[in-house]
């Protein structure tokens, strides 16, 4: 018989065994890895690529529906797990949106809490929100004083533009008289005026509006502006018109002691500009993530780059994730937001092997995911053919390299994902089509049409989600017009998404007609109170530029000036009444009566009366007409402040609603059943429309022109990229401002396009408005264009075209 022996020191290492296996650390770590084993297993191959992410920059493509949020948030919580992070040392996610943030933050919790790990290893914010940090964290540093200052939101028709457009115009009188001159002298007096009015209200407050942005978002500094000024010029002098508007505008923010929300990421910047500072926050900062990354400018790359970096160690790579898709870039042609650098990013982490692409997606139907593949094809085919088409077709071997490099669509099919994915009803399959293609007689049938199917489909299952998604807010408004019987016929909530548009509105009204009372001389408060009587339907629309360039003659006509015209009576009666109000009626009265003059309804009327009682409070007793205007400009500063607040996203997705807003509004979202009616030429051609009234500078945006120039400047600063655009030839830049307005169109298209899960539906009527502003059942149609890509998903897929 064999016997073993042992000494006591094996027994008491089997002893230290035991209580090594029974420790309740090592049987946490253990359940743990367990836990992140499980996580990582449920990832797609693609998306583990990301989830074992050690070190160094990582570009993340991501396409329509890949997963990249769920992505992100395993993501982070696997950092957070394995890397100990906790509050002072921590992830940093970035975002642009606050329901984005939500949205991920929440998700990132719910792993944490299943993990049981501390929540405090991660923070999610806003570009904004990240830089208000680091300015409280230094209020000794910052030149900033916040307490003191107050916050606006900038638009074109904000006080400060409008004093930035006076002050340029009194400074400036012979520049201020190249653009009154335009393309040909006009010495008649009345067009001369009406240059005037055009340039002073409309023209030059969008330039302004729209350069401050992009000059504040390009990292380009005034100095480098003045400098290219020396050089060549073009016939307006665009750049240099930039350049001194911009001074005008810093002047009077500094005056009124206002900041505005990229004067908060400046402001960051230079605080960690010193190199004690710049340290704590970077040891502070374990990596940062940043999403929706195709949304960047190089000043918010700046500030994310400087966080991600360690000056300590100067062979460090920066910890930086960057996710996005370049081919859903829908915000560059009216924010400071810029592709480019997000492609470039991804073209660098190619080079270096540290870019992923998630190409499977399990949202959609596999006939909406051939019909998103075929679309992102054409689009790109169009774009190249036209570049061709401004070249000549003639195309040297470097044009043809950059032409190659600067295609703004990136072929990125969308794929199926595998057959044992463990998402939900991925790619959801049906015994009916996944895309219908229709052509009703007009409008009207349209709607009919998709009243049938909306019926059908939620009698089926009434726990499905549908969204009809449209370019404008006023075809919105029209659908739901010819949908209110539903909640009361047939149970089915219809939530219009615009309508939240539409009660911020009330009180910007309200003050611009109480301004117009006040100063009805001024030509500028004239014509902006007939814009909002016309869009609330109740004068017609014209030229008010020929009717505000003399305002006393407009309202009371004399012996010695002719009457107005027949269709600007009924505007001139709506304008006098006003004023008789003024005259007639005590202070307190006059905000619920321009909400009767406006014929609001009873949910506006309700907010005009809340509106009107928040004036009184603050007022107290000194309730003057000048008291309520200064009263309601800060109110509507605070409700600016507040709107950037996106809504919860659950509002737009809830089972048994259908969903009306815009395709914009769509980005991030997704529903069972999609409708894209009204798909015409004419609203998604992707054309700049230039006003007539302000065609005597030439058949171009004077904004436009400048955008294109100051990005141009921006991209040869801080990317070896090259376009081969000559930025002192207005036609050239012209014809790129145009192309790009396109492109951004296209990408709206495939946006919308890859929301739709089970069903997309589009269709493009025969006859349809002229105008899509005051819809009758009794308008007039007219014979109407698809768009470009409506046609060619028709001829691609004649198999689910049907003509009634």
């Amino acid at each position: 018989m064999l016997s073993i022996l042992f000494t006591a020191e094996d027994l008491q290492q089997c002893y230290r065994l035991q209580d090594y296996i029974r420790d309740p650390l090592i049987i946490k770590t253990q359940r743990l890895e367990k836990k992140l084993d499980v996580l990582l297993t449920n990832l797609r191959y693609e998306q583990k690529q990301l989830a074992c992410w050690k070190s160094g920059k990582m570009a993340v493509a991501a396409v329509p529906g890949a997963g990249k949020t769920y992505s992100l948030a395993v993501t982070a919580a696997i950092l957070i797990a394995r890397n100990n992070l906790n509050v002072n040392k921590q992830l940093v996610i970035v975002t642009y949106t606050r329901s984005a943030a939500t949205a991920i933050e929440t998700k990132i919790k719910q792993h944490l809490v299943n993990l049981d790990i501390s929540q405090d290893g991660f923070v999610v914010n806003t570009l904004h929100g990240l830089a208000l940090q680091i300015i409280n964290h230094h209020p000794n540093l910052s030149k900033l004083n916040l307490a003191n200052s107050t916050l606006i939101n900038l638009t074109s028709n904000h006080k400060v533009i409008e004093n930035s457009v006076d002050k340029w115009i009194d400074n400036n009188p012979l520049h201020y008289e190249s653009l009154l001159k335009g393309t040909k002298v006009n010495k008649v007096k009345t067009e001369q005026l009406r240059r005037k009015s055009i340039l002073r209200n409309e023209i030059l407050p969008k330039f302004a509006y729209t350069i401050i942005r992009e000059i504040k978002s390009s990292g380009l500094t005034l100095k480098e502006l003045k400098k290219f000024n020396e050089r060549k010029h073009n016939d307006y002098k665009t750049l240099l018109l930039a350049f001194s508007l911009y001074k005008e505008y810093q002047t009077i923010m500094k005056s009124f002691n206002f900041i505005d929300y990229d004067d908060m990421i400046h402001e960051s910047i230079n605080i960690l500009e010193e190199l004690d500072i710049r340290k704590i926050w970077q040891q502070k900062v374990f990596a940062v993530f940043e999403d929706e990354a195709q949304d960047s400018s190089p000043l918010q790359e700046k500030l994310i780059s400087i966080l991600a970096s360690d000056d300590n160690n100067p062979n460090f790579e920066a910890n930086l994730i960057k996710v996005g898709d370049s081919n859903q870039a829908i915000n560059s042609t009216f924010t400071a937001a810029d592709p480019i650098y997000f492609n470039l990013f991804c073209e660098t982490c190619k080079n270096n092997k540290t870019l992923v692409q998630m190409n499977q997606a399990g949202r959609s139907n596999i006939d909406i995911i051939n019909a998103a593949n075929f679309t992102l094809k054409w689009m790109r085919d169009e774009w190249i053919k036209k570049q061709k088409n401004i070249k000549n077709n003639f195309l040297d071997l470097l044009q043809t390299q950059i032409l190659e490099r600067n295609i703004p669509f990136h072929i990125q099919e969308i794929k199926l994902v595998d057959r044992n994915d463990p998402q939900v009803n991925a790619n959801p399959q049906s015994s009916n089509p996944g895309l219908e293609i229709h052509i009703p007689q007009d409008i009207y049938h349209s709607i009919k049409l998709i009243r049938q199917k909306i019926i059908t489909l939620l009698e089926q299952n009434c726990n499905q989600s549908i969204a009809i998604l449209v370019r404008e807010n006023r075809q919105g408004h029209f659908l739901a017009q010819n949908l209110k019987d539903f909640p009361e016929k047939y149970k089915i909530t219809v939530y219009e998404a615009g309508t939240q548009n539409q009660f911020s509105q009330i009180p910007k009204d309200i003050l611009t007609l109480l301004k117009f009372m006040d100063r009805p001389h001024s030509s500028n408060y004239l014509k902006n109170s007939l814009e909002i009587l016309e869009r609330h339907n109740l004068i017609a629309k014209q030229d008010w530029n020929k009717i505000v360039t003399n305002p006393e003659n407009f309202l009371y006509s004399t012996p010695l000036v002719s009457e107005p015209e027949e269709s600007a009576l009924q505007a001139r009666n709506y304008c006098r009444s006003l004023l008789k109000a003024k005259l007639e009626l005590p202070s307190y009265y006059l905000i619920a009566f321009l909400g009767a003059i406006l014929k609001y309804e009873s949910t506006e009327l309700a907010s005009v009366q809340k509106l009107s009682d928040k004036v009184y409070d603050e007022l107290n007793e000194a309730i003057t007409l000048t008291n309520i205007i200064s009263v309601l400009r800060k109110i509507i500063d605070l409700e600016q402040f507040e709107e950037i607040t996106e809504d919860n996203e659950q509002l737009y997705v809830r089972p048994n609603q259908v969903t009306i807003m815009t395709m914009h509004k769509s980005k991030g979202l997704d529903w069972n059943y999609v409708f894209l009616p009204f798909l015409y030429d004419d609203t998604l051609s992707g054309e700049v429309k230039i006003s007539p009234t302000s065609n005597f500078l030439g058949n171009f945006s004077l904004a436009e022109i400048a955008r294109i120039q100051i990005r141009t400047l921006s991209h040869k600063k801080y990317l070896s990229y090259e376009n081969n655009i000559d930025i002192t030839e207005i036609e050239q830049v012209w014809e790129q401002a145009k192309l790009f307005k396109k492109i951004e169109e296209y990408r709206l298209i495939y946006v919308a396009i890859t929301r739709a899960k089970n069903t997309l539906w589009i269709s493009a009527a025969k006859k349809g408005p002229s105008y899509w502003r005051n819809i009758k059942e009794n308008v007039f149609l007219k014979p109407k264009t698809p768009c470009l890509i409506f046609l060619a998903l028709m001829n691609k897929f004649p198999q689910f075209v049907t003509k009634h």
